[in-house]
């Protein structure tokens, strides 16, 4: 947990940015499935495309996701709080 309000908010701003760049991932993952035809695999496009939004959710190898994000949340909102 982070010291000072200040740290705490530079936490929040980096795990929303590392969120904001999973979701890029997200919408080029759901684009091919959008453009997918009948002779494409729908089913392996779908597959990544959920891949890719629990690892947004989850995080992945480096990184904690949107957990991350509702951890440096929490710690911001209870400095900030005075908690």
């Amino acid at each position: 947990m982070a010291k000072t309000l200040e740290e705490a908010r530079k936490k929040l701003d980096d795990e929303f940015g590392q969120v904001r760049r999973h979701l890029e991932k997200i919408h080029e993952s759901l684009d091919r499935v959008e453009k997918a035809g009948p002779e494409d695999d729908l089913h392996g496009l779908l597959k990544d495309l959920e891949k890719t939004v629990q690892e947004a959710r989850d995080g992945g190898i480096v990184g904690s996701g949107a957990n991350g994000h509702r951890r440096a949340l929490d710690d911001y909102l209870k400095l900030k709080e005075g908690k």
